[in-house]
């Protein structure tokens, strides 16, 4: 059974341009994929921490040698580690602020990136044979020929992260301009709309 794996990580609802990217996808994506299994992780309703001395202190200890504390303080970590393994895709559903990815998503990348789990000890990522989607949302518009293009740090920043793992299969969806809905000058429906035969060849 083909697995998808959705990360959300905006805390606007039905107002959010990349939720509303994500329910496009993941429509074609269950088109394309009949019986596909799709498990979806929001960021806005885990209890992500930031990553503090306790963690660590257990990130650094060999697994055999935890504690009944390091455990716990591992578990959310594992539990996210196991839901990317688990997954053939990974759709990363995101708004940019202030040009880069949101604090949840930084505390998840953070708590997914694992040596021994994710990250070789030699630096090699261990994510392989996997495809990822990132539906990214932008008030501004850094496609090629954009005067601030090079502000597109989200978007290589997402890339390399990726990469490290061992995701090199990555397919970027951007939604740039989508201030415009805010700002009532575009439908939400208008403004996805653009967006659709990039988002449906994604969901591949």
């Amino acid at each position: 059974m083909t697995k998808l794996l959705v990360i959300e990580t905006s805390p606007r609802g039905d107002h959010s341009i990349s939720r509303n990217m994500t329910r496009r996808f993941v429509a074609q994506w269950q088109a394309t994929h009949p019986g596909g299994e799709v498990t979806t992780r929001d960021l806005m309703e885990t209890d992500l921490q930031f990553i503090g001395a306790p963690c660590l202190q257990a990130y650094f200890t060999p697994p055999e040698q935890h504690s009944p504390e390091m455990k716990a303080e591992l578990a959310l970590s594992d539990e996210l580690v196991g839901e990317l393994l688990a997954c053939d895709h990974v759709v990363i559903a995101t708004p940019v602020y202030n040009y880069n990815v949101p604090a949840a998503l930084k505390a998840w990348i953070d708590s997914i990136v694992r040596k021994g789990l994710t990250l070789g000890f030699d630096g090699n990522g261990l994510v392989t044979g996997k495809t990822a989607t990132v539906l990214i949302a932008s008030g501004g518009v850094y496609t090629e020929g954009s005067p601030i293009r090079d502000r597109d740090i989200a978007t290589q920043y997402l890339r390399m992260v990726l990469g490290v793992i061992g995701i090199t299969d990555v397919t970027v969806v951007a939604g740039g301009g989508a201030k415009a809905v805010d700002m009532r000058e575009a439908s939400m429906d208008g403004f996805i709309g653009t967006l659709q035969p990039a988002i449906e060849a994604a969901a591949v």
